[in-house]
């Protein structure tokens, strides 16, 4: 089920990512039919990041003025692009998809500080309203720690009907401490995780 969830949330990041890029086209040739210029820079630009590809994969000593030489080229043609941009009121970014994830890219992968990959936090977001929706978990704002009310248990001790030598009322209140207490240590990695049992249908 987890990873029937997972696999749907990536398809419609695919897609989402394919919509930024499609739409990125589309404003593309519309911005080239009425500035020319930026189609040609844009060519250039290509043209030139190929080249330098090429000279450092030949890994000469002796293509080291000319890769320089490339970059200066590759630095005045986007301050001209930029230019031109700001010069006929376009964010710098109007070239660039519109991601919803700046992040991952609409992609729900990132890679962290040491190269791995892993999941990016707008995807971690989405499976965990996911998993909050289906969780009967909805009521938050009329059921929570500052709404609990103690008074509702006995403050009788019983040990033959509840087995503790302390009352249902003081059981209750450390069983609230420890809970608001994991809550406020929930980022700590030496935070021991709750574990709550019972009988089925126990609320």
């Amino acid at each position: 089920m987890a990873n029937d969830v997972l696999n749907s949330l990536l398809r419609e990041y695919e897609q989402k990512k394919v919509k930024a890029e499609l739409d990125l086209e589309e404003r593309k040739q519309s911005l080239y039919n009425l500035i020319p210029r930026l189609k040609q820079i844009d060519d250039e630009l290509n043209s030139f990041a190929i080249l330098t590809a090429k000279n450092i994969l030949n890994n000469s000593t002796k293509n080291s003025s000319f890769i320089s030489d490339l970059n200066n080229k590759i630095l005045d043609l986007k301050k001209e692009k930029e230019g031109i941009l700001k010069k006929n009121n376009y964010s710098l970014d109007y070239l660039k998809p519109f991601y919803e994830c700046k992040l991952c890219c609409d992609t729900g992968y990132i890679t962290d500080s040491n190269y791995h990959t892993v999941m990016c936090s707008c995807l971690k977001q989405k499976l965990l309203d996911i998993s909050f929706n289906e969780s009967n978990i909805y009521n938050l704002d009329k059921e929570n720690f500052d709404t609990f009310n103690e008074n509702f248990y006995s403050d009788k001790v019983d040990t033959s009907k509840y087995r503790f030598n302390i009352s249902p009322r003081e059981n209750i209140l450390n069983i609230k401490n420890k809970c608001m207490d994991f809550v406020k240590n929930f980022n700590n990695p030496d935070q021991k995780n709750l574990l709550f049992t019972g009988s089925t249908g126990l609320r």
